[in-house]
């Protein structure tokens, strides 16, 4: 599995939190039209937004990898990355916050006021969806510390690609209708999601080792992470 793919399903897997979390947003946008396809537009419209957002970020982001590719310190920052990885899913296992929300709530506070000035003014699905994949994410962090581990801004806009689109599928039929992933399903698969996180920040840190395994942890100079 490439790392594309990682991303992909980063975005599959955390877009079950996503809809508990970003769905309220989607379902607050009114449609255009009552008719099925112009709604469905809307959706997509709105998801193509998260999208875009995404892959801006994994590019700026991408930025940051390049310098320190440049410096030889993949190695050290894919081990760091799956560090934080394992801290953030035992977090979420043991439910340990480590957040000061009144700074977050500050943080979030010119992005909410522009989705509510977006809302009021109908600004269109496609700008609304743009500033939700600006709200900070658990598993966007998750995705870009993935990005951060690539070699180019342009690889690392491409992994944030995959990881929205990972997204997109439950999400546009979240949007579409809410009934369509039942509570009970949603809290048993976010159970399943921090030893998902573990596990991918054990092959961050098993990568960063370089043990010469083929896709598992690549020998130095041979690390590709983008196929």
């Amino acid at each position: 599995m490439n790392s594309n793919e990682i991303a992909f399903f980063i975005g599959l897997f955390g877009s079950i939190h996503c809809i508990g979390m970003c769905g309220p947003l989607a379902f607050a946008i009114p449609v255009s039209n009552n008719k099925w396809w112009l709604v469905v537009f809307d959706k997509v419209t709105y998801n193509i937004g998260r999208l875009l957002s995404y892959t801006f970020l994994g590019a700026i982001i991408g930025l940051l990898g390049r310098q320190l590719w440049l410096l030889g310190a993949q190695q050290g920052l894919s081990f760091i990355s799956g560090l934080l990885i394992i801290m953030a899913g035992l977090s979420r296992l043991f439910k340990v916050g480590f957040a000061n929300n009144s700074r977050l709530a500050r943080l979030l506070s010119p992005i909410n006021r522009l989705i509510v000035y977006a809302l009021q003014h109908r600004a269109g699905h496609l700008i609304i969806g743009v500033l939700n994949g600006f709200l900070p994410c658990g598993f966007v962090y998750l995705a870009l510390l993935g990005a951060v581990n690539t070699p180019s801004p342009a690889s690392a806009a491409q992994y944030m690609f995959w990881f929205g689109l990972g997204t997109f599928p439950l999400m546009l039929l979240a949007t579409l209708g809410s009934g369509f992933i039942s509570a009970a399903l949603r809290r048993q698969i976010n159970r399943a999601i921090p030893y998902f996180m573990i596990c991918l920040g054990f092959w961050f840190i098993i990568r960063g080792m370089e043990l010469n395994i083929p896709y598992l942890s690549p020998a130095k100079g041979q690390v590709n992470v983008c196929h």
